[in-house]
């Protein structure tokens, strides 16, 4: 039998009156009752606080529908992109993967997969901030390990083990999605735009990466039309290649990519921000770039 997760805390701070907050509504289905997802995504997000996580304030249930009641976001990663087509800045690129990284590896140590990492998973406010979302596909990892369905992960940001029917992963699966988003904020357009099936999946990423053999497998092919779009941004192809290693357990962790020299422009106080703390939007009085109290916005003039 299926049951509604505990309601979340109460949440302290701005009254409730003045709180502008997003509403996700699911249908109740007197025969099937609790959609899975959701029931799965309440559970995990009541035990999940963190600056890069989004905030579960409360769940409503009535006869007819259940409701999730989130902080509000400005937008999200996919809506942004399209609204600076041809790549982000690199400074922007720089604070968005670290804060994505920084979620990952929250929710990693707590042995939770996402599973289903896409740019519109992931949301932005007006200040800067990225908060990872909809966590309907995520599991909590057994340990030592477990198999899982292979029919995870939207097509475009799916690894190439699952692809080929792979059911045993671990956080591996994150980072390569994770890889796939990070080289899409850069060039502006996704590595990887299957449109048929698993099949053609692959062949786009072995055209990029190499097709793999048993001496290949572990390494990263270093195709010229992998490395072009990223030369622009210092550092940005090693990171993009250590995460989107065709052999699973070869891919870097979401803790170590944060050290990665590609973020070492960005101020080391970002490192000593508590989990718990939205001092990102804070990031104008630590580094150099300048977001101000406005929406932040991309500068085109270069491209």
């Amino acid at each position: 039998s299926t049951s509604l997760p505990n309601r979340p805390p109460p949440v302290t701070g701005t009254p409730p009156a003045a709180r502008l907050v997003a509403l996700k509504v699911f249908s109740l289905e007197v025969e099937e009752g609790l959609p899975f997802t959701a029931i799965r995504e309440g559970s995990l997000l009541r035990c999940l606080k963190h600056a890069n996580i989004v905030l579960l304030h409360d769940i409503i249930q009535t006869k007819e529908t259940l409701t999730f009641v989130f902080e509000y976001m400005h937008t999200d990663l996919a809506q942004y992109m399209a609204q600076h087509p041809g790549g982000l800045q690199s400074h922007n690129v720089m604070l968005f993967m670290f804060q994505l990284l920084r979620g990952l590896a929250y929710i990693h140590r707590q042995h939770i997969l996402h599973r289903d990492l896409k740019p519109q998973n992931l949301l932005i406010s007006c200040l800067g901030e990225l908060k990872l979302a909809d966590f309907g596909l995520a599991r909590a990892k057994s340990i030592p390990s477990q198999t899982y369905s292979s029919e995870v992960v939207t097509l475009w940001y799916r690894p190439p083990d699952v692809l080929l029917g792979a059911t045993e992963y671990s956080s591996d699966l994150d980072i390569w999605s994770a890889g796939c988003v990070f080289v899409e904020m850069v060039q502006g357009q996704p590595i990887f735009a299957g449109t048929s099936g698993a099949l053609e999946q692959l062949e786009k990423i072995w055209a990029v990466l190499g097709v793999p053999n048993e001496d290949t497998w572990p390494g990263l092919s270093k195709a010229s039309a992998f490395s072009l779009r990223l030369s622009r941004v210092p550092a940005a192809e090693d990171l993009a290649s250590r995460m989107l290693t065709a052999f699973p357990r070869g891919r870097i962790s979401a803790q170590d990519a944060l050290v990665h020299p590609f973020f070492s422009p960005l101020p080391p106080q970002l490192h000593q921000v508590p989990a718990g703390k939205e001092n990102f939007s804070k990031v104008n009085s630590l580094g150099k770039n300048n977001w101000g109290n406005q929406c932040f916005k991309e500068k085109n003039a270069s491209k």
